[in-house]
């Protein structure tokens, strides 16, 4: 025997339950049952603790115990009453006092106190037991009497009050019906904004870091939003009968912001095209796109609907575009750029790789290197050296040093500059007059109006010569086709006078640039192709102050 164990240990886990005997307490071991059967009853540990000498500890804990069946050591007395050798001989002189004997036999039949437990909430009864007086279990009618004193009359569970009552557990015996309160008014967006300032992975799961989604665009029209009620919820029912009041849910306003509007009461719309700004409580849609620094790895390519602001540079390789002006406060270095009007407060370096493309303006404080393409003007600062530049008006180079050196400039109606080649001669090509953009259009559209002519007069023959039938003898099919090319003719109609007019802005928009000029403020060096309207002339020597024109089938020089 261990010098610690003051008497053997009583049971096993074939018993289910195990008690020790040691010098700092009594302990107790309830090991966990398969739930085939049940191996002991509460009774037949309280007896066997009797038999040891136990009688003081909290009989509550020990049906926790049981209960549980954890399989683990838990203290329940700090010490037991030792039995003499010769007492367990004879045990029928367990007790010198038969009076004694005879008055515990008669209290452990006396019923255990009922005690009715109410939660603050007066939703949930539970009933435990006192063994001060008796361990004797009670009846269902006592515990219904007794929940019936202290007034519980609804959610009474005669199910677990039938099991409650074969043994010392504490159990519930009455639960109210819960209130269940009314949701509050939420929103629900129809976007998201948590992949922003990432990069996007492509069907390979690889990150393109060009593309970081800096901003989620929508359209004109787009649902943003959409309101979900509040609701008024469903009234519950404390144990005492009594009715709890359901709470209704809290409202929300819609969170409309600029350029957007509400319809059908709980919907949000874009009323414009543009970048989502959500500060939680508005909703805004910005056409304005602000960029704090330049263009590059940190932001990735650029493509908004709306007008785009950039701080600092446009690096190589990445590209902007939008359907707005775009202002770029540094320099553009071989990317690319297209909006409405693109107007570069730095300089446009090319890199012989890199464009500038707009529907309307480019402005630039010099372009070197580059490729600028522009519906109308472009205008340049200090110089335009070995570039590239096409507009559909004007092309100005007048400040500053007002430079057009090597490369390529056309326009449609004129270029201004102060000079243009250089010393060395270098070649420099400069040409005036029609667009050929726009001389490829007016072919192309004079094409399809003369065909679409030709297939609306057919289409009005055939209906002439089938009015002089008599329809109603013909077949199904065959009023079918008849219908069909009724119906076609007025679309192709509508088509033909666009196109009409179409050609007609085209004409007078050639007949401007047949009138084309260039104009040179200081000097113009040999080594210049001039080309107006076709007309071809290379410069030979130092022109200076001069007017190119086309006479008589010739470049004129005429003064500035």
């Amino acid at each position: 025997m261990d010098d610690q164990t003051l008497r053997p240990a009583v049971g096993g886990e074939d018993a289910g339950y195990l008690l020790e005997f040691l010098q700092d307490g009594v302990f107790v071991t309830v090991y966990p049952s398969d739930g085939t059967e049940m191996l002991f009853e509460l009774s037949d540990v309280r007896q066997t603790l009797q038999d040891n000498g136990v009688i003081d500890y909290d009989v509550i804990e020990l049906s926790k115990i049981i209960r549980e069946a954890a399989g683990e050591r838990r203290k329940l007395a700090d010490e037991f009453v030792e039995v003499m050798p010769e007492e367990e001989e004879d045990v029928s002189g367990a007790r010198d006092n038969e009076s004694a004997a005879q008055e515990e036999e008669s209290s452990s039949e006396e019923v255990a106190g009922i005690i009715i437990d109410i939660s603050r909430d007066q939703m949930i009864a539970t009933v435990r037991y006192d063994t001060s007086k008796g361990t004797k279990l009670p009846t269902e009618a006592d515990i219904k009497a007794a929940l019936d004193e202290k007034g519980v009359v609804f959610g009474i569970n005669e199910e677990t009050i039938k099991n409650g009552v074969r043994s010392l557990t504490p159990f519930v015996a009455a639960e109210g019906k819960q209130v269940q309160h009314g949701e509050n008014a939420r929103i629900e967006r129809k976007f998201d904004l948590s992949q922003k300032n990432r990069p996007k992975i492509d069907e390979f799961n690889r990150a393109d870091y060009k593309d970081m989604g800096l901003f989620v665009l929508v359209k004109k029209g787009d649902l943003l939003a959409v309101r979900i009620p509040q609701t008024e919820g469903t009234p519950g029912k404390n144990i005492f009968g009594l009715d709890v009041p359901a709470r209704t849910g809290r409202p929300i306003p819609m969170p409309q912001g600029k350029n957007t509007e509400v319809r059908n009461e709980n919907e949000l719309y874009a009323t414009i095209d543009g970048q989502i700004v959500d500060s939680t409580r508005k909703i805004d849609i910005d056409p304005h796109l602000d960029i704090r620094s330049s263009v590059g790895t940190g932001t990735g390519n650029i493509d908004f609907t709306g007008s785009v602001s950039i701080k600092g540079n446009v690096e190589a390789g990445f590209v902007v575009k939008a359907t707005g002006d775009i202002e770029i406060g540094g320099m553009v270095n071989g990317a690319e750029v297209y909006g409405r009007n693109v107007v570069i407060k730095g300089g446009i370096n090319g890199q012989n790789r890199g464009i500038v493309k707009a529907v309307e303006d480019v402005q630039a404080q010099f372009a070197e290197n580059a490729n600028i393409e522009a519906g109308r003007d472009v205008s340049i600062i200090d110089a335009i050296l070995h570039s590239n530049v096409r507009a559909g008006n004007r092309v100005y180079v007048e400040e500053r040093r007002g430079i057009i050196t090597g490369g390529s400039v056309a326009a449609g109606e004129e270029i201004r500059c102060k000079m243009a080649g250089n010393a060395a001669a270098v070649v420099t090509r400069m040409s005036v007059g029609v667009d050929p953009t726009v001389q490829q259009r007016y072919i192309e559209i004079c094409r399809e109006c003369k065909e679409d002519r030709g297939r609306l007069k057919q289409i009005t023959q055939m209906l002439n010569t089938l009015s002089k039938i008599d329809v109603s003898r013909l077949p199904q099919q065959r009023i079918d086709q008849i219908n069909t090319l009724t119906r076609s003719q007025f679309p192709l109609a509508g088509k033909i006078k666009r196109a009409e007019k179409e050609i007609q802005a085209l004409e007078e928009a050639m007949g401007r640039m047949k009138d084309g000029k260039i104009r040179v403020a200081d000097t113009l060096y040999p080594g210049v192709r001039i080309t107006i309207n076709s007309v071809i002339m290379n410069v030979q020597s130092i022109v200076r102050r001069c007017l190119l024109t086309v006479k008589d089938e010739r470049v004129n020089i005429g003064t500035y």
